[in-house]
């Protein structure tokens, strides 16, 4: 009883030496350590620790209350004031104090020092969002979802700091749904109504972050590809589906519509392939249709052996109608027909109608040597028109893409003298070195005779050289290659004037009046003309 006595003599003087003076601390304080029965004012329940631990280590303070001290074994311990007061104590609790003048000394505040110490270290390794919370007057911290302590709230102190404009634009749907929702099913479903209003942009957009999502849902893939076939962007659609049917190799709908793709892009054996593993999706129509592509896009193969440009152009036509309509290799079939036919205006005009495809497509789908014959084909017609530096730019290409082309490497050697010779003539011209344009201008004649830019340049230096009969020949033939080339006729039209063949003069004039209705030259062109012919006939 002695020791226990002088024990408890010492700890009373310690924790008073320590926390006697502190104006912050009540006269009565009660510490719940879990095992204290519910008979306290609070109705505080607690956990129930062993009751050896608190029989041994609880301790009655100078003013009365009861002190826990730190359960070695323990992270966590739980201080509840029996008035459900909270006081924090200053900072300069952790530091050295003095009571009555004199130094406290190192060992009396080690324990409370070291713990608080550790605390501070703690939060500021974890921020300012650490979940300690300080609930009494003590150097204790406990965890916020502890007990019925109030939570701190994120981003409380932060208002100020971060102002709100007043009225913001609000987001546009998707962006919403992606920002909220993040569901794929949802995101997909926006984008099938935007498809169905013809909203094909944000369509392709939802289906993308759907996939983004869930990438190895096939059917995203499917409905993406329906977006990009609506936008005639054919060639990214077959790659959404071929991915579609790696992810679910028995995807009836991918088939399906792979195979009706294929059709459109004239390749029929592929399309067949695919429509007969589309299941229910695909019915006899599809399949009938299919051969029936396939017996015109044979009959175009057969004309083009055998060279018969007319044939070709009329197989092309029907092959187009019966469905391949994205085949750019049909297209370009026609095109060379009709140059061969000397038809280069309807040439250029079948190429524009035919689809646009970059050449990083064209290779990845038909292969470098398909994209290549594409290529000559583009180059052809741009020669004919007079668009040489594109041509050769295109045959370079060509070449790079298929060295061993024989075709390309001849029309490359075309395009380069064509472009050669114009540009020396162009040079001639604006030194007013007319004759020698002229000479220039035949050189490259004759490489491609029928070459309407050419031969326009050629005629407007004859013209200057007041050879007016030979300017008329050269605009006679410019125009029965390429009927549209408005430079071409009125040259023609000035000419006649000069030789006073009126008759021929107005019949140029008023056919660039349908075409240029706003040109004042041919305007007055065409009233000249019509007064000197009713000069003619009443003089």
């Amino acid at each position: 009883m002695g020791a226990n006595s002088l024990e408890k003599k010492s700890r009373s003087g310690f924790w008073s030496t320590v926390f006697g003076r502190c104006k912050c601390w009540p006269r009565r304080m009660s510490i719940s350590t879990g095992s204290i029965p519910n008979q306290n004012n609070n109705n505080v329940k607690t956990s129930n620790w062993n009751a050896r631990w608190r029989r041994s280590d609880v301790d009655q303070g100078l003013d009365g209350g009861s002190y826990v001290k730190s359960p070695p074994n323990h992270s966590m311990l739980v201080v509840v004031h029996q008035q459900n007061q909270v006081c924090k104590l200053p900072v300069e609790s952790t530091r050295i104090t003095t009571t009555n003048q004199r130094k406290v000394p190192k060992e009396a505040i080690s324990i409370s020092g070291e713990l608080e110490s550790m605390i501070m270290d703690y939060q500021k390794i974890k921020g300012n969002n650490s979940n300690l919370v300080r609930a009494s007057s003590g150097n204790f911290m406990l965890y916020g979802h502890l007990g019925n302590l109030r939570q701190p709230v994120e981003g409380e102190n932060k208002k100020e700091d971060n102002k709100v404009e007043e009225n913001p634009e609000p987001p546009s749907p998707q962006y919403k749904a992606l920002a909220t929702r993040r569901d794929s099913e949802k995101l997909k479903n926006l984008g099938n109504i935007d498809y169905n209003k013809g909203n094909l942009g944000e369509a392709l957009s939802l289906y993308e972050a759907a996939i983004a999502i869930d990438p190895f849902k096939a059917s995203y893939r499917t409905y993406r590809s329906a977006a990009l076939e609506a936008s005639g962007r054919i060639l990214e659609a077959v790659s959404e589906c071929r991915e579609a049917i790696r992810i679910e190799p028995r995807y009836h709908r991918a088939h399906h519509r792979l195979g009706n793709l294929y059709i459109r892009l004239g390749e029929v054996e592929k399309a067949m392939y695919h429509l007969k593993r589309a299941g229910p999706e695909a019915d006899s129509d599809h399949i009938a249709k299919a051969k029936i592509l396939q017996e015109r896009i044979n009959k175009c193969t057969e004309a083009k052996r055998l060279r018969t440009w007319n044939v070709l152009v009329k197989e092309t036509d029907s092959a187009i109608k019966a469905g391949a309509d994205s085949s750019p290799f049909l297209y370009a079939f026609k095109a060379e027909a009709l140059l061969k036919l000397h038809r280069h205006q309807e040439a250029n005009e079948t190429l524009l109608q035919g689809p646009k495809y970059n050449d990083e497509d064209c290779i990845k789908h038909f292969g470098p040597i398909g994209n290549a014959n594409l290529l000559v084909v583009q180059a052809k017609v741009d020669m004919a028109l007079g668009r040489f530096d594109d041509a050769l730019a295109a045959m370079e290409r060509a070449v790079r893409l298929d060295s061993n082309s024989k075709e390309a490497n001849s029309a490359m050697s075309k395009a380069r003298a064509l472009a050669t010779f114009e540009t020396i003539g162009n040079e001639h011209f604006k030194t007013s070195n007319f004759y020698d344009a002229c000479i220039s201008y035949g050189e490259g004649l004759a490489h491609d005779p029928r070459n309407s830019v050419l031969l326009l340049n050629r005629a407007i230096c004859y013209s200057k050289l007041g050879q007016d009969e030979l300017a008329i020949e050269d605009c006679t033939r410019a125009l029965s290659v390429r009927p549209g080339y408005t430079k071409a006729r009125l040259k023609r039209a000035h000419c006649n004037s000069k030789l006073e063949r009126w008759e021929a003069s107005i019949e140029d004039y008023e056919i660039l009046k349908k075409e240029t209705p706003n040109d004042e030259e041919v305007k007055q062109g065409l009233s000249k003309a019509q007064r000197q012919l009713k000069n003619k006939k009443t003089g």
